[in-house]
């Protein structure tokens, strides 16, 4: 059966394990069904990488640019306005990814806090919306948004709350993306949040080159294998998979402003 056309959210082609094979990687997705996908800024020398693919793969790679949580105690100030000037560039749809997490401590949480709130602030500012990661610390996400708010939308990436932190995120007006996570047999709470988003807000995506799903996982994840999660994530929802590849692709359109 033919796959109908499917974006992936949100991948990292930027990262070395993929120098070898991209354009492959590229050739792969598209045999799959996969025609665009967002790839995603970690600090200003990766969101640079990913600025470059989206110019290289013009109309089928899209770029973010922003501070994960886990570099922003080695994120520079001084290095702002460069990271600005990628958020503003066309080839860059959102901003990000940004967000606080707090499972792996890996920058100093009020670090966090503060560049994410600064995130944020550009995100409205340009008119982008903001790709935001959130682990383990749902409660200071939360309230960053309400200080901050979100008017040019977003999308809490690589969803891993349950339904509670799911319904407060489409109360702030988010949307929830799904990865490969909710393949695994451990992921219940999760697999019950998947089906709770709404049809407009629902996105999917791989986190590639990490997360691979069920039947893949172990392997290097790629922008192909989202049909996989997809697959899974119509028969969660009790949908026709072709339906949810549909309107997955419409939301994905719509958050970031992609071509039609």
């Amino acid at each position: 059966m033919d796959t109908p056309p499917i974006i992936d959210s949100h991948c990292h082609l930027d990262f070395s394990k993929y120098d070898a094979d991209r354009d492959a990687v590229l050739a792969r997705a598209a045999a799959a069904g996969v025609d665009r996908m967002i790839t995603i800024g970690c600090d200003l020398a990766s969101s640079g990488r990913a600025h470059a693919l989206a110019q290289r793969y013009a109309g089928t790679v899209f770029a973010a640019a922003g501070v994960h949580p886990h570099e922003a105690d080695a994120f520079d100030d001084a290095d702002w306005p460069a990271l600005r000037d990628l958020m503003a560039a066309p080839e860059v749809v959102a901003v990000g990814e940004t967000g606080l997490d707090y499972y792996y401590d890996k920058s100093d949480r009020a670090r966090q806090r503060a560049l994410f709130r600064r995130h944020l602030e550009v995100s409205a500012e340009l008119g982008k919306p903001v790709v935001v990661h959130i682990r383990d610390a749902f409660d200071d996400a939360w309230a960053c948004f309400e200080d901050v708010g979100t008017p040019a939308g977003g999308v809490v990436h690589c969803f891993t709350g349950g339904p509670a932190e799911c319904r407060r995120a489409l109360e702030l007006g988010l949307y929830v993306s799904i990865s490969g996570i909710a393949t695994f047999p451990n992921a219940r709470d999760l697999r019950e949040a998947v089906t709770l988003i709404p049809p407009d807000r629902l996105l999917v995506e791989t986190d590639a080159p990490f997360l691979a799903p069920v039947p893949l996982r172990g392997k290097r994840n790629e922008p192909a294998f989202v049909v996989h999660t997809a697959r899974a994530i119509a028969a969660l929802r009790g949908e026709d998979f072709g339906a949810l590849a549909a309107r997955t692709r419409a939301n994905t359109v719509a958050l970031f402003g992609l071509p039609g």
